[in-house]
């Protein structure tokens, strides 16, 4: 298993059910076939530039280690959410 870090960022104007509800969807994903090491929801931030007409988001930091085909349906699984406006998964290094 590799390790890996995926930040997304959640429509702000969502309920905060909701948000749980995509933040648990995608825990599931993860340690359906990994192990997640560190989770934090960071909460609601500023945007540095207009996303889909949002200013704002609601971010989340994940580390875990997982294979990769655990990784290709997270991407899969985000790409298609539309509570997620952005995302990005990278291999971590440290």
């Amino acid at each position: 298993m590799r390790k890996y870090e995926v930040m997304y960022i959640i429509r702000p104007d969502i309920e905060q059910e909701a948000v749980q509800a995509a933040v648990e969807k995608f825990q599931g994903i993860i340690s359906n076939g990994g192990e997640i090491t560190k989770h934090e929801v960071m909460g609601k931030r500023r945007l540095a530039y207009e996303i889909k007409k949002f200013r704002d988001g609601v971010y989340v930091l994940v580390n875990f280690n997982a294979t990769p085909d655990v990784v290709a349906e997270l991407e899969r699984l985000m790409k298609i959410s539309d509570e997620v406006i952005r995302y990005l998964i990278t291999n971590d290094v440290a």
